[in-house]
């Protein structure tokens, strides 16, 4: 499908790969909803491409379905959803004290990177189900793209929590793709590697071309912006459906 006056839904969009797709579907003429838990960082973001700034926290129903209303009265019903927000966390199973990792901390990444990309698929594509199919098109009515990570398939020490939660999203990208196909709803996955986000830009420099170092090709921190490329590719390329793609560079995570 076009992206081009269309509305999306960008989660995330507040800073980092989230930011970069709200960019890239603006410039491409898509009406922009930027969500974000940080309501400041999406007004940033929102100013900057004529989009709307919504607050949302994707692990709360009744956010969610307010920030959907309120992009829907503002903006039209939305045919795309792009699910970029997240969280990390690196703690080991056992503790330098020796005590076990705390169990909130492991609920929280799941909560988030997992249920939350889940309860915003459930609740947009239950709207996006509801439009007509768009002309053109074989009976498509949407697109939603979710987001995963290298981790979930090499996941590094101190990594469970975070690797179970975009494992997650990976899992539930074909039977996701199936289900909501009799809709004419498409469900494809991003699995990034190292990107030159907020997060990793905060690490000295020396650490960073380390991490570059580490890429097969190229030797270099991947761009938001080539994230964003692909993410808005997966809008246009109609039979993208049910698919997980790396983009790392041939990255492979080692053990630490």
């Amino acid at each position: 499908m076009q992206t081009q006056g269309h509305t999306a839904l960008v989660t995330g969009g507040g800073s980092g790969l989230g930011a970069a797709v709200a960019r890239e579907l603006a410039r491409q003429g898509a009406k922009v909803a930027v969500l974000d838990v940080n309501a400041a960082g999406a007004e940033v973001v929102a100013a900057e491409i004529g989009g709307l700034a919504l607050r949302c926290d994707i692990t709360d129903s009744a956010s969610v379905s307010a920030a959907l209303d309120a992009a829907e009265a503002a903006l039209g019903p939305a045919r795309i959803l792009m699910n970029i927000a997240g969280i990390g966390t690196a703690k080991r199973v056992i503790q330098r004290d020796g005590s076990p990792a705390p169990l909130e901390d492991f609920e929280r990444v799941v909560r988030v990177n997992l249920l939350g990309t889940y309860n915003m698929v459930r609740l947009a594509a239950a709207r996006i189900a509801k439009l007509e199919p768009l002309e053109g098109t074989a009976g498509e009515r949407g697109v939603i793209v979710n987001t995963a990570s290298v981790a979930a398939f090499d996941g590094q020490v101190g990594q469970e929590a975070y690797a179970a939660s975009k494992g997650g999203v990976v899992g539930m990208t074909l039977p996701l793709a199936r289900d909501l196909a009799q809709w004419g709803i498409r469900v494809c996955t991003i699995a990034p590697g190292l990107f030159a986000t907020p997060l990793m830009n905060e690490l000295p420099e020396a650490v960073q071309q380390s991490l570059a170092a580490a890429i097969p090709f190229p030797k270099r921190l991947g761009d938001p912006a080539e994230f964003a490329q692909l993410a808005a590719h997966i809008v246009a390329n109609g039979h993208l459906n049910g698919e997980v793609i790396r983009l790392d560079g041939a990255l492979r995570l080692a053990p630490r």
